[in-house]
């Protein structure tokens, strides 16, 4: 039977900008990455040394592209559907919830199809390169890739019928893939070589983990893996727990398209002040912040853009972000005391290391929730034309949102400090490099805000604002990244420290010397490069905020 979901879903995904954006990006860099590397001179490779190279960056460059675009379509497919009311007339209508699942699901799977097969000319070229086998390399990429576009596809549209809005969808649904894609693979660095149910799961959690295969692949599969023999493959595995989590999101998520979706629990709630006075008592003695404590009145030094920030916005309370802080702080701990009681045998500089990407990747996935919908949201929502009637300046109102982004950001900076007065504890020598990294540090958290804002306000659609700015700081932060995977082959040493310098992030890793960041001087040219692209970022939010601020 003819589904009609089918058509419309796809022409309303290729009829978007960004969708041609990201088919046009994408297919203009897996033709950069092979035409840096071929040869001029007519000369054959024949150790397929060059090849392989530039295999290496193609298939993270690809898996990149799966994990962090093809998700962004279906996210927010069945919540848009839900606040624009056409879902009602969906489930009114004589198609099945199964069905119209299916439409939404395959017409997703059509548009991932198209973004890998504007892969395939870089692909062939690779091959053509020669040194890399047809099956069990280039066969083999695509069919994980595959595997992981329908798994992450189906995920996507789970979450799509839990959330309330666009925003949140796109939030919820980087954040699972990041989960599920790169994050599982940790606990199996700290663990392997022990015995127990703990490396157990977690070498099943590195197995569900697309990361793994592409490192086996590209011949990375050693790294990390603190000289033990990892011969085995973890293909057959992946495979099955892919099916196995991809049957079971489509399963669930049919179970919850009815009109039950529609039907959504409050509770009234209780004010702490209304309570009794021993449960005040309790809730003030264990709780920093009490979310359900009547809020005081505005103090007349303090933006009252800010407070409102702070008060209304669903995502980064006050009480969420302590118990994240925590969570870091603990963690950036137990990653120390691991390397000092002999647990792993990494070094300080590399649990440094690992530690700068624990923060750089929460600021990464954290600022663009709260930044991109700054003014997006307000324009969406129709709160912009209220503000701009009230007595306060555009500056000011712009200053009051920053500010409440500064702030949550800064309490992330602060969750892996401990850790780092542990380091200079064990090493005071290094209380400099400690300050330096700081600083990288603080300034990552300035570039990601300046760009989130700036991106952010250029759409008038909270989910496109947030959807582009989490490429755009992904594209950021990981392009770089790539770029030094492949150094000294396909790129050279002067290639890979200008990419790095783009973001404070190399600047950091080079100065705590993680492992393959040592031979780059980064800093202070690195700052200078942040530093220009944050104030131009804020340039260019000033002058949109100018725009939609003038009169009608």
């Amino acid at each position: 039977m003819n589904n009609p979901v089918i058509q419309r879903e796809c022409f309303g995904i290729l009829r978007t900008r960004k969708a041609l954006a990201m088919l046009i990006v994408m297919s203009v860099a897996f033709s950069l990455i092979v035409l840096l590397r071929w040869p001029t001179d007519g000369r054959v490779d024949l150790s397929g040394m060059r090849s392989q190279q530039v295999f290496r960056v193609f298939a993270y460059t690809l898996l990149a592209g799966v994990l962090f675009v093809v998700p962004a379509f279906p996210a927010v497919s069945i919540i848009q559907e839900k606040n624009n009311g056409t879902l009602a007339l969906l489930l009114n209508s004589p198609l099945t919830g199964a069905t119209i699942f299916a439409g939404k699901l395959i017409a997703s799977l059509l548009f991932a199809l198209l973004l890998l097969l504007t892969s395939l000319p870089a692909a062939a070229a690779c091959y053509a390169m020669g040194g890399i086998d047809l099956h069990s390399q280039l066969g083999l990429l695509y069919v994980v890739l595959l595997t992981c576009v329908v798994q992450y596809t189906t995920l996507a549209l789970l979450v799509s019928t839990y959330v309330q809005s666009t925003d949140a969808a796109v939030r919820m649904t980087y954040a699972a893939v990041f989960a599920f894609g790169i994050l599982g693979t940790g606990p199996y660095y700290l663990l392997q070589g022990q015995a127990g149910t703990l490396p157990l799961v977690a070498w099943w959690l590195q197995a569900a983990s697309p990361l793994t295969i592409i490192m086996d692949l590209v011949g990375h599969g050693d790294v990390g893996s603190l000289a033990l023999l990892t011969e085995d493959s973890t293909l057959a595995e992946y495979l099955l727990l892919s099916a196995v989590s991809s049957l079971a999101f489509i399963m669930l998520t049919v179970s919850r398209l009815n009109h039950r979706l529609f039907d959504r629990a409050r509770s009234k709630g209780t004010i702490t002040d209304d309570r009794q006075i021993l449960a005040r008592g309790f809730r003030r003695l264990f709780f920093l912040v009490d979310p359900q404590r009547r809020k005081s009145g505005i103090p007349f030094y303090a933006n009252p853009v800010m407070v409102k920030e702070f008060r209304t916005r669903k995502f980064g309370r006050i009480h969420w972000l302590l118990r994240l802080v925590a969570g870091c702080a603990v963690l950036s701990l137990l990653l120390t005391l691991a390397a000092t009681t002999g647990v792993v045998d990494w070094g300080v500089r590399t649990i440094g290391g690992f530690m700068v990407l624990l923060q750089i990747v929460l600021v990464v996935l954290i600022t663009p929730s709260l930044a991109a919908g700054l003014i997006s949201a307000e324009r969406e929502s129709g709160g912009w034309d209220l503000l701009r009637m009230t007595p306060m300046s555009p500056l000011r109102i712009v200053r009051g949102k920053l500010l409440s982004v500064v702030w949550t950001v800064g309490l992330i900076l602060l969750a892996t400090v401990p850790g780092y007065v542990v380091m200079i504890y064990i090493q005071p020598a290094m209380w400099l490099q400690v300050y330096r990294v700081m600083i990288c540090l603080a300034l990552a958290a300035v570039y990601t805000v300046c760009i989130a804002a700036a991106v952010g306000s250029l759409f008038q659609r909270t989910a496109t604002a947030t959807t582009t700015c989490y490429i755009a700081l992904i594209v950021l932060f990981l392009g770089p990244l790539l770029i030094w995977m492949g150094r000294d082959a396909p790129f050279s040493h002067d290639t890979v420290e200008a990419a790095l310098s783009i973001n404070p992030t190399g600047a950091a890793l080079s100065i705590i010397q993680a492992p393959g960041f040592e031979i780059y001087e980064l800093a202070p040219g690195a700052w200078w490069v942040s530093g220009i692209i944050s104030l131009v970022a804020l340039a260019g939010l000033g002058c949109q905020v100018w725009r939609i601020s003038r009169p009608v």
